[in-house]
């Protein structure tokens, strides 16, 4: 079964930087929008960031102008450049993928942001 599988989470200071990568496990095509959502302990999942198979990205507010969302499309590949990293960053990080309909996700990479 075709996973997605996400990379690069870690421990950081505050203004510091993280870049998150996500790929598939398996053989998958054509992936339209890709993306990024965040949960926090005791928060709904919510987004980050996502980018269609075109390159329109969408940004959630409190990462806008800190947080970049690119991908490879021939590698059914997407990042996450997070940029002066806050405290309330500090999350488990999901990739998300969706193909014919069908959504993906990964497993989730945690990110913590202390000082």
């Amino acid at each position: 079964q075709v996973q997605l599988m996400e990379s690069g989470g870690g421990l950081m200071q505050p203004g510091g930087s993280l870049r998150l990568s996500c790929t598939p496990s398996g053989s998958i095509f054509d992936i339209n929008s890709m993306g990024w959502y965040r949960q926090a302990p005791g928060t709904q999942r919510g987004l980050v960031a996502l980018i269609s198979s075109g390159g329109v990205t969408n940004y959630a507010d409190a990462v806008k102008g800190r947080f970049t969302i690119s991908r490879d499309n021939a590698k059914n590949t997407v990042y996450l450049q997070m940029n002066s990293l806050k405290l309330e960053d500090t999350a488990v990080y999901y990739c998300w993928g969706t193909v014919a309909g069908n959504d993906y996700w990964g497993q989730g990479t945690q990110v913590t942001v202390t000082g």
